[in-house]
């Protein structure tokens, strides 16, 4: 009998069942976060949302996305390459169409740390992803490793930028109700 072929994604399986269900956990509050806002009348643009709100929804999606792909009983390593290169090369296009869009937006000026933690990071992130899926059917072992610190730190990336978001939100709303009693007590 011949040896049969054990795909070496199955060691990573317990992993992606924590950062994938982490990530639509994460996905479910980051909804909440955006409804409360709502809820306490922050004026966010729609401009500022497809900036900053929905790329933490997309991340938090890649990373579960990522789970599922390399969670997939593959026959061959090329198969998931491809899937999985194919998922880096739109989510490099969709981060570069968000940065156009923070460009053109004039309702919030990003600072450094929203270029690092909203642009920098995710195009690292999502490059890795897509050199590791050329890099996959040649060296298994080290690039799942990569693509293992790729959804990992999409992950971070989301969960800092959606308690960014909650500050923003808690601040925001702070001033409007300190600005609100300064003009009730002047009349």
């Amino acid at each position: 009998m011949g040896a049969e072929w054990t795909s070496p994604f199955t060691a990573w399986a317990n992993f992606y069942v924590i950062v994938g269900s982490a990530a639509a956990a994460l996905t479910a509050l980051q909804f909440v976060v955006i409804v409360l806002g709502a809820e306490l009348s922050v004026n966010a643009s729609e401009h500022v949302t497809s900036v900053f709100g929905t790329p933490t929804i997309v991340h938090f999606s890649a990373a579960l996305l990522n789970a599922a792909i390399l969670s997939a009983p593959w026959r061959r390593l090329a198969s998931a390459a491809a899937v999985l290169g194919v998922f880096a090369c739109g989510s490099v296009v969709y981060l570069l169409l968000v940065v156009r869009r923070s460009r053109r937006q004039t309702d919030y000026v990003p600072v450094l740390e929203d270029w690092i933690w909203h642009f920098v990071l995710p195009l690292v992130c999502y490059a890795a992803l897509l050199a590791a899926a050329i890099a996959l059917p040649a060296h298994p072992g080290p690039v799942l490793f990569v693509v293992g610190a790729a959804s990992l730190l999409l992950l971070f990336i989301g969960i800092h930028n959606a308690w960014d978001s909650v500050v923003y939100i808690a601040t925001r709303r702070r001033r409007a109700n300190d600005a609100d009693r300064a003009n009730s007590a002047e009349r």
